[in-house]
């Protein structure tokens, strides 16, 4: 990491300012190359960090644009290197020509993610942490934007550290035990042995029991609305997106093709697909258009099953609530304005929820908005606690928490301290790659080719 890079931090296209960030031992001379103060006697060599300069930026003997530059001095930067934010007025052309300028001056461009790579590598940051960076940026809503800056606070790394301490603690002590027998090792009991291993693998247990509703609350949830002709989804849509996103009329077969809208709805982004009426049809175009229904409702995360109040239970709607069953899926009975005449009792078990709306009043919105909660396990989650942010994270703990369960089942099977301590030590290795202190250089180039340039 002896380069220095550059990439614009702020996203392209106009905006109030734009921000060009240096990073590396020679930021503060290519800042000097590119870069005038407006006080003669301020010298960019000599800024501090945590200070800042007005001037101008200039190329060639040409000015570019007039703009603040921030000055950050290893090791108290984001990256733990000498940074240097050049903020320029936005628009692509000026922060292009700087960054042009920049290289001109000895920069090297950012690849994707380097600048938290460079956090990581140079202590800063862990890499659960970095990790974390991009979930970050990319939260569908408030409650997956918080579990991401617990994650990126370092509660996860923290969490992760006591588990260490602890069964390291342990690992000496079956080490001893077991290769030392001669020496006067105090025995390790069964009951003290049994209770560190049962609290670490319950409490790594908790973590990856929780991992798919956390990744809903961060990414949201694809969510299909299917139902019959007419029972009202194109409706429903547009209820929850607030606007007339879907046409709608008393017309069978009116959606045609899969219309899409994202909305928040109990905390969680749902990303809507409101589907063509599911009937027999001859007509080729609303043909096509049920087929995507249906893949849409073997995709979905998340099924609204829309049914006509007002109508008797038909064979239809039992063989959609039949394909509804196992999944996270919620019933709607809609037209709860008018009188009821479905049996919503021949189609309860097939969902988590059954509950009536009238899509054209808004009446029953709230209470489908905490079923979704409910349905997608996320009404209990508390945004404060630490929480696993990707695959890779929670394939780390599950093989964390399998081989603390190993250890258990070998020491009450009778196995041996040996076994046991064998266990411990693959959870440790575990753990270790879960925080980044052992994992190898191709897994840290693939955490960090999925992150943006500039960050």
């Amino acid at each position: 990491m002896e380069s220095t890079i550059v990439a614009l931090a702020t996203p392209p296209g106009a905006g109030g300012i734009a921000v060009v960030r240096l990073s590396g031992p020679e930021s503060y001379r290519v800042c000097e190359q590119v870069f005038r103060p407006m006080n003669p006697e301020k010298k960019v060599g000599q800024a501090k960090g945590y200070t800042a300069l007005f001037g101008r930026f200039q190329t060639g003997g040409r000015v570019l644009d007039e703009g603040v530059v921030l000055f950050f001095r290893a090791p108290h930067s984001y990256t733990g290197e000498d940074v240097v934010e050049l903020s320029c007025h936005g628009g692509m052309v000026i922060a292009q020509e700087l960054i042009e300028a920049c290289i001109h001056a000895g920069a090297e461009p950012a690849s994707p993610g380097e600048y938290t790579k460079r956090a990581f590598l140079n202590g800063r940051i862990s890499l659960t942490q970095a990790e974390a960076v991009m979930e970050v940026i990319g939260a569908a809503g408030r409650q997956g934007a918080a579990l991401a800056e617990t994650a990126l606070s370092g509660a996860l790394a923290g969490r992760i550290s006591a588990w260490r301490e602890q069964l390291v603690k342990l690992a000496g002590h079956l080490a001893a035990w077991v290769d030392f027998p001669e020496e006067d090792v105090p025995e390790l009991s069964d009951e003290a042995l049994g209770k560190t291993l049962s609290q670490v693998s319950g409490e790594i247990r908790d973590l990856t029991d929780h991992y798919e509703a956390g990744a809903v609350l961060r990414q949201g949830v694809d969510t299909a609305i299917v139902g019959s002709p007419n029972v009202g989804k194109s409706t429903l849509l547009n209820l929850m997106a607030g606007f007339d996103r879907a046409i709608v009329t008393p017309v069978a077969g009116t959606t045609r093709d899969v219309v899409e809208q994202a909305v928040m709805l109990g905390g969680v982004r749902l990303n809507l697909f409101d589907t063509a009426g599911l009937r027999d049809t001859s007509d080729l175009v609303e043909a096509e258009g049920i087929r995507r229904s249906r893949q849409k409702l073997a995709e979905a995360g998340l099924v609204l099953a829309v049914f006509d109040g007002s109508c008797s239970t038909l064979e239809q709607d039992i063989e959609l609530a039949k394909s509804c069953r196992g999944r996270p899926a919620i019933a709607l009975i809609n037209k709860s304005d008018l009188d009821r005449r479905f049996d919503q009792t021949a189609i309860e078990p097939y969902f988590d929820r059954v509950l009536p709306i009238s899509a054209g009043t808004g009446e029953g919105l709230a209470p489908l908005s905490q079923a979704v909660g409910q349905v997608l396990g996320v009404a209990g989650i508390d945004p404060s606690a630490p929480a696993l942010m990707n695959r890779r994270q929670l394939s780390a703990a599950v093989r964390a928490k399998d081989a603390l369960e190993e250890a258990l089942a070998a020491m009450e099977g009778g196995f041996g301290l040996d076994a046991v301590s064998v266990c411990v030590d693959d959870a440790l290795l575990a753990l270790s790659q879960l925080s980044g202190e052992d994992v190898t250089e191709q897994v840290v180039e693939e955490v960090f080719s999925t992150f943006c340039v500039g960050k």
